[in-house]
């Protein structure tokens, strides 16, 4: 943001962080903010000696309006995605700390920033695994009193959607099988269907709601699975695929085991 500081008024971009944040309407429409995003990227070209996109060589930068340059970035630049940060961000010591990083100097050191970005995350996650647990033990109390679902000692649950005759699998096979993984939510974050194939993997390296919920399958069968989070990734979640799994999570399965390979 440095670089752009000197072609935007600070009033705006502070007004807009604040809308932003308060979960108001954008102060400029969509078509307005890709042309002032046009328009400043031109001048910040020229500003740092390359030619003006679409010009001559030579050739000045349109002039910009600082304050819809403040209300790009405070809005669009800063303050949405932020706002997932925003009960942690003060707005003006936020637009101070520009300030002053565009004047050369900073309100902390990189070692005191990084410690206090640290413990913002670790807060963060702290709560989002409170949430997710409360959650989560809501559903699975009222899950395990629905016509069908059957509770083990663990915890998981689990549905029968069509039954198998094959052999049951051991908790160190290895199997193929199909499945979807959602989060409570509806939102899916796996899919062997999505990506046209059947996976096969040792039930000794998935989490323990796989091992154990797979275990119970007859080969031919398809169960739907819901694993608490203990029996999931607990408080790391997971972030390997394009959903992440949030700290704490419980998670529904649906999967058809196709085959016991070993």
């Amino acid at each position: 943001i440095k670089p752009v500081v000197p072609f935007m008024d600070m009033a705006a971009f502070e007004a807009a962080l604040k809308q932003a944040f308060a979960g108001g309407q954008a102060p400029l429409t969509e078509s307005e903010a890709r042309a002032v995003d046009e328009t400043l990227r031109a001048n910040l070209a020229a500003a740092d000696g390359q030619p003006v996109p679409g010009q001559p060589p030579g050739s000045a930068p349109p002039a910009v309006d600082k304050a819809k340059v403040g209300q790009l970035m405070g809005f669009f630049v800063v303050g949405q995605p932020l706002g997932q940060f925003k009960e942690q961000v003060d707005t003006g010591v936020l637009a101070q700390a520009v300030r002053q990083t565009a004047a050369g100097s900073a309100l902390m050191t990189q070692q005191q920033a990084q410690e206090v970005l640290t413990s913002t995350l670790q807060k963060l996650q702290a709560q989002q695994g409170q949430r997710n647990r409360e959650e989560g033990n809501a559903f699975l109390a009222t899950n395990k009193t629905a016509k069908g679902v059957i509770s083990t000692p663990s915890g998981l649950q689990y549905m029968v959607l069509r039954a198998g005759n094959g052999a049951r699998p051991t908790p160190s096979s290895r199997v193929r099988v199909n499945y979807e993984g959602k989060l409570l939510n509806g939102k899916v974050f796996d899919s062997s269907y999505a990506r046209g194939e059947p996976a096969e993997f040792g039930l000794s390296q998935v989490i323990p709601g796989w091992t154990e919920g797979v275990s119970l399958m007859p080969t031919g069968s398809k169960y739907r699975f819901w694993i608490p989070s203990d029996l999931a990734y607990g408080p790391a979640g997971s972030q390997n695929g394009p959903v992440a799994i949030g700290p704490d999570s419980t998670l529904v399965f649906d999967v058809e085991l196709m085959g016991i390979l070993q």
